[in-house]
């Protein structure tokens, strides 16, 4: 007779044993859904950013057109003022800027890719957000100065209309600045990713 201390050496042991673990891969099904999922929020964040870009392109673009044409028959005239030109020159190279951009956040949507390069894109888009935000915010501040310096003068109470017009372009320019500045958050986010997880986004 077989003793209960044999029993448990043999194959008592046995039932004693943990279950064996499951390390099967996960399923087609299940990569499947992560990769669409990610596809999905990688739409959204892109769509995002191409928000803000139409925003910052609309409101440059508004500022710019108000101040070229903020101009009358006799004196002043925005091209007389080193500060309004500023404010011109800025909320155009935005604008054009902008609209690159949009057209770069449309291929990323449509396509899936970068038009450059991604290490290329992600570094351009941050650098240029970051340059063009502090320019456009000088030139605006600029001529936000000049025009407190104006209404103090008889410029603004002979024609009142040229420091209105100036005050909506100078206000539509702070308005496109913020919207890139939102859009200068994003790129950085972008870069952030790209430096830690070789990625432009974080899936």
């Amino acid at each position: 007779m077989r003793s209960p201390q044999s029993h448990l050496r043999n194959g008592g042991a046995d039932n004693l044993s943990p279950p064996p673990r499951n390390n099967f891969p996960p399923s087609p099904h299940d990569i499947r859904f992560q990769s669409t999922l990610s596809v999905h929020k990688l739409k959204r964040f892109n769509s995002l950013i191409l928000v803000f870009r139409i925003a910052t392109f609309v409101f440059s673009l508004s500022s710019f057109v108000f101040m070229l044409t903020n101009s009358r028959s006799s004196p002043p005239h925005w091209f007389d003022f080193d500060a309004f030109r500023f404010v011109l020159a800025a909320n155009g190279i935005v604008a054009v800027y902008s609209l690159v951009e949009m057209v770069a956040a449309v291929w990323e949507i449509t396509t899936g890719t970068t038009l450059f390069p991604e290490v290329y894109q992600v570094w351009f888009d941050f650098g240029h957000d970051q340059v063009f935000a502090y320019m456009l915010l000088s030139a605006n501040s600029a001529g936000t100065a000049l025009v407190k310096t104006l209404k103090g003068t008889d410029t603004c109470t002979v024609t009142s209309a040229f420091c209105v017009q100036s005050d909506i372009s100078i206000a539509l320019g702070f308005a496109g600045f913020l919207f890139l500045g939102f859009s200068s958050l994003m790129s950085g986010f972008r870069v952030a990713c790209f430096v830690i997880n070789g990625s432009r986004f974080h899936l």
